[in-house]
């Protein structure tokens, strides 16, 4: 070998392998054996997942907002909960990036409160239509309420400072009073609309990340404004489920202080409205993100720092005796922190459009199911901060489940989810990460994370098989041998479900057909059908043998199976 060839591989290996940043796969994959046990429930499946939250409001009402609100609710057998800011942010209602507003409270040239709910009515009533629950947040602060409310808007775009979006809507109100009155009709505006029986399956909710730069004011000023929130929703409706604080990343000190400040606060603390001890709880949330960068010119993901967050916030919560029971609401649960920022400008979120996203969040949910088990708290939903964004480039790397109309493959994981109900049931073999390796270091070996999560019901059993790592580099697919025992002794419905490079995969046909920006009528029919869940092969019938089936495939790096088995 020419000694210019041989330093060349030598400086080639170094890169991917000295550094232990970014290893080559040398040898074969390790084959991956998992047994699911039909007949040993671990907890109900709680459709935690069912949840969805984005920053601009009036999305929901345009016409790629509907439609892609209409298919979340058809893909979830429960009702799909829907979590937006800027419900009560004063404006005219035209959409931006992260920003919207409604205009729900202005004051007349006497300083009287003007209640206007044109705008949330067409938000709300497009989330109930189709059977959809508001996480009802309350906020942010109208122009008129707010202490600094000068400047008050934005006009942010990727690639800009953070810094310029928090502004008047951030701060506390001049008036307390005034504040509780909106919220109190609010409520009652809502009950008239909607029904007192629809409205109490709602979730309020204060505010967004008061811990960071979305809150203006102190620790002790979020907890006011909570009191007198609070207040007024009880009074409104006695039934009402109200809660917060919604901080984010529990994992850090500031957070897990606010955490236990205001959870101290409705326990222990003076009730600002009342002078009274306590303050209603009907639910914690908190917000958890990983942290993608880029290494040695490919993406490479954080899930442990997501987890790190979640293990962090459920531990806090099981700490309260009092409060472990109550439900908890992972109010934002995302592989990182900005949705609006597309990979142009933000080149560690290229995971966004293939099968990467979808990989991450099959193995990110389950290991949340175990990190609730493993504390034994109440984990109620974990909202995927992802909707979709109008009139924007074709898969320009934004976090969405669709773009312009067309599903992206995350949207399929959870086609997936919707398909597994009853009972959470046991799964063991040889993976190479547990739910706690993960979290403490992430998927950073020379094995991939091989696992699955599974579910039995009265005629129905479904796992779900992911092949994840951290690092978005190319390697060979895996062979994985899932043994499935306690199947009835009858003939049943076996369908085998794909995410990866060929199934399932809107964005691969979309490069194919060489990245049109204006797709024709029939490229947009091929791109709204490959958008959707596709079998891997037909659906067959089979017979268990004494209650056991086998299959086994060869799953590719960041895809994602479903294996689907029905009876009558």
């Amino acid at each position: 070998m020419k000694r210019g060839y041989f330093v060349f591989w030598l400086l080639l290996l170094l890169l991917l392998s000295g550094s232990g940043l970014v290893k080559a796969q040398n040898t074969p994959p390790k084959a991956v054996n998992l047994t699911i046990n039909l007949q040993q429930p671990l907890a109900p499946m709680e459709p935690v997942w069912a949840w969805f939250g984005y920053d601009e409001p009036n999305y929901t009402y345009m016409r790629d907002g509907q439609k892609l609100l209409s298919e979340l609710a058809a893909l979830s057998p429960v009702p799909v909960y829907v979590r937006a800011h800027n419900l009560l942010t004063t404006g005219d209602g035209t959409p931006a990036l992260k920003w919207g507003s409604t205009n729900a409270y202005t004051e007349d040239a006497n300083g009287n409160p003007v209640y206007d709910w044109t705008i949330v009515d067409r938000i709300m009533d497009t989330y109930v239509e189709r059977g959809m629950r508001p996480m009802a947040q309350m906020g942010f602060m109208p122009e008129a309420l707010s202490v600094k409310p000068q400047p008050y808007g934005h006009h942010w775009q990727p690639g800009q400072s953070y810094e310029q979006i928090f502004a008047g809507w951030t701060y506390p109100p001049k008036d307390y009073k005034k504040w509780a009155d909106l919220i109190y009709a609010w409520v009652k505006h809502s009950i008239d609309r909607y029904g007192k029986a629809k409205v109490q399956t709602w979730y309020w909710e204060l505010w967004n990340e008061p811990n960071s730069k979305y809150w203006g004011g102190t620790v002790e000023e979020y907890c006011k404004l909570y009191d007198y929130s609070a207040d007024a929703v009880k009074r409104a409706l006695p039934t009402a489920k109200v809660g917060g604080p919604h901080v984010t990343g529990p994992a850090g000190s500031g957070a897990a202080k606010f955490l236990n400040f205001f959870l101290d606060h409705c326990l222990r603390g003076t009730n600002n409205v009342t002078g009274k001890v306590g303050t209603p709880l009907d639910f914690i949330a908190f917000h958890a993100k990983g942290a993608p960068k880029v290494v040695n010119g490919a993406v490479r993901m954080n899930m442990g720092q997501q987890l790190r967050d979640i293990s962090s916030g459920f531990e806090i919560v099981a700490s309260y005796p009092e409060l472990k029971k109550l439900p908890i609401i992972i109010g934002e649960s995302d592989p990182e922190g900005c949705a609006a920022c597309g990979m142009q400008t933000n080149p560690e979120n290229a995971y966004r459009n293939g099968t990467m996203y979808s990989s991450y969040t099959a193995a990110s949910f389950a290991r949340k199911y175990a990190l609730a088990d493993y504390f034994k708290v109440n984990f109620k939903g974990a909202v995927s901060w992802s909707f979709e964004f109008e009139n924007q480039p074709w898969f320009y790397g934004f976090r969405d489940l669709a773009t312009n109309g067309v599903d992206k493959p995350v949207l399929n994981v959870f086609r997936m989810f919707g398909k597994m109900q009853g009972q959470r049931v046991q799964v063991s073999g040889n993976p190479a990460y547990s739910f706690l390796q993960v979290r403490d270091n992430s998927v950073r070996g020379p094995e991939p994370d091989i696992n699955a999560l599974a579910s039995s019901g009265v005629k129905s059993a479904a796992i779900m098989v992911w092949n994840y790592h951290d690092d978005d580099v190319p390697a060979p697919a895996s062979p994985v041998t899932i043994t499935i025992t306690g199947l009835p002794a009858k003939p049943v419905t076996f369908t085998h479900y794909r995410i990866d490079q060929e199934h399932s995969n809107s964005y691969e046909v979309w490069k194919k057909m060489g990245s049109p920006q204006q797709p024709s009528a029939a490229q947009m029919k091929e791109l709204e059908k490959a958008g959707q869940l596709h079998p891997l092969s037909a659906p067959k019938r089979i017979t268990a043998n004494q209650g056991q089936t086998q299959i086994t495939m060869q799953l590719p790096r960041q895809g994602v199976s479903l294996l689907d088995y029905t009876w009558q």
